[in-house]
């Protein structure tokens, strides 16, 4: 008789713990008299890695040595184990879900992947939709947040996986050889124990799947409360002013801008922050808006603007203590772990000479020696391991330059290109059509990042600005640039805003804007 053979795919991203969670399923198998034979293969760099575990189950044969797979086959998997919903699509897309045979347990919570961040607007996948494809594509399905019920409980994923398993029933042993499992690891048995027992009753007790939320743009969040009271006196100044001379509509954005800006510079940049949306406040006022719509569109993107990327701001978070300790929670380290953390730095030519002054800037770039001597230097980056001393104080050391921060080459091109997006922005509302003016500052949308990002998303901004230009005073102005935004918005490359210019100035006899 042919023994009882279970397969098991487990895939899980790097830091979720999934060479755990397959040691416990074969130490669990093991332990029961099974063979267990356990294999992975690594992905690609994307959210930090994506592996795929294999575990191959063999009942106990007397006797005989069982001949296990190293890999699993499409079509022939009984358990697939996901710790992120687009893992679970991505199983069913390899064929290891099958609808007479695969019982799929998944976290429904989501890591966005490179693809998806690296869209100029909401690049998500919808959740809803993988659940419902796997849903369709499984014989049964066991899923929640599992990375939320891990963090009530002060554990990992992983322990709530395999507490998962235990109570989908889907493995011929009991849940006390389970819990027997964490209790000879020895670390962190409580939480884990408490995570697997609340995910055990999830999976026993559950009669639906959970509805899942796809907002417009799930990576956007809501502004917080202004605060009541603040405790640095020029700052409780700033929210004073706030409180006294713009519409109550706006003063949540408001709020966020100012901690954004007042966090990237000082205070007195606060203050540049407010006289710049104060126009759009006024024509509100004048108006009579009571949505305050130019005054939060305004607020919103003007503080995106003044905010830029620089190396000075990202030596500035990277050695922030809470980056430590984010990282040190996704990585599930301890109090008494060593955590190193290495960063790569390829800063262009531009970005060092944008850190100086202007006549500084200059005077390398007329002379070829310096110039090329600088370029050689910059040609391969740098690694920085930021955990010691030396390499920490060298991204302190840049993180300090922001005192000089207004004098440099790059502060005074970002003032006045700001300066000039405003000024498109005021000449929309002097001449009646303020939805066009609020179209126009939603277009700094567009520019985010820095280097080669930062580029390319003021390239397409740029084409925007043009646009707005030639659209002026007619009836359909704001529509029309909403359209070219949101096709800006679809593609790094640019191929949607391409086509949209080519069939909004085809239609209008017009020539395509210049690049």
């Amino acid at each position: 008789m042919k023994p009882r053979l279970i397969t098991i795919a487990v895939l899980a991203l790097g830091g979720q713990g999934g060479g755990v969670l397959v040691d416990w399923i074969v130490d669990l198998a093991e332990h029961a008299g099974w063979t267990a034979q356990a294999t992975s293969v690594a992905g690609v760099a994307q959210r930090t890695g994506a592996t795929i575990y294999y575990i191959e189950l063999a009942e106990p044969t007397p006797g005989r040595e069982p001949v296990l797979a190293l890999m699993p086959v499409p079509g022939e998997v009984d358990i697939l184990i996901a710790a992120e919903l687009m893992e679970a699509g991505r199983s069913v897309e390899r064929g290891f879900v099958t609808p007479n045979r695969t019982t799929v347990i998944t976290s429904s919570h989501r890591t966005y992947a490179v693809q998806e961040k690296m869209a100029p607007g909401n690049g998500t996948a919808d959740s809803s939709a993988v659940l419902s494809v796997v849903q369709t594509a499984a014989q049964r399905v066991v899923a929640d947040d599992m990375q939320a019920l891990a963090v009530r409980h002060g554990s990992v994923i992983s322990a709530c996986l395999f507490g998962a398993l235990a109570g989908s029933g889907v493995l011929p042993f009991d849940a006390a050889d389970f819990e027997a499992v964490v209790e000879r690891g020895g670390v962190g048995v409580k939480p884990s124990l408490a995570a697997m027992r609340a995910a055990a009753l999830l999976a026993r007790e559950q009669q639906a799947l959970p509805t899942l939320d796809n907002p417009a743009d799930a990576m956007q969040t809501a502004p917080r409360a202004l605060p009541e009271r603040v405790a640095h006196a020029p700052l409780e100044a700033l929210v004073e002013q706030v409180r006294r001379e713009f519409p109550a509509a706006a003063w949540n954005w408001l709020g966020e801008g100012l901690a954004r800006v007042t966090e990237w510079q000082d205070v007195d940049y606060g203050h540049e922050y407010l006289s710049r949306v104060r126009p759009f406040a006024d024509s509100d006022a004048a108006a009579g808006d009571a949505s305050a719509m130019l005054t939060i569109a305004a607020a919103r993107w003007i503080a995106v603007a003044m905010a830029y990327d620089d190396v000075i701001r990202v030596a500035d978070l990277k050695t922030r203590a809470t980056r430590d300790e984010r990282v040190r929670g996704e990585v599930g380290a301890g109090a008494d772990d060593v955590l190193g953390l290495e960063e790569f730095f390829h800063p262009r030519l531009e970005e060092v000479l944008g850190l100086l002054p202007e006549r500084w800037a200059k005077r390398i770039e007329s002379s070829p020696w310096l110039s090329e001597s600088l370029q050689r230097r910059l040609a391969h980056g740098r690694r920085i391991q930021t955990h010691t001393i030396g390499g920490f104080l060298q991204l302190r050391m840049a993180a300090g330059l922001r005192r000089w921060r207004r004098g440099s080459r790059r502060h005074a091109a970002e003032v006045l290109h700001l300066e000039q997006w405003l000024a498109e922005a005021r000449r929309a509302v002097n001449t009646g059509d303020r939805a066009l003016a609020a179209e126009i500052l939603h277009c700094r949308r567009l520019v985010k990042g820095y280097s080669d990002t930062h580029a390319r998303g003021q390239s397409r901004f740029d084409r925007l600005m043009h646009a707005a230009r030639r659209l002026e005073g007619r009836p359909e102005a704001a529509a029309r640039l909403r359209e070219l935004r949101e096709a800006a918005l679809k593609d790094a490359e640019g191929r949607a805003l391409d086509v949209a210019e080519r069939a909004l100035f085809a239609a209008d006899a017009l020539a395509v804007p210049p690049r």
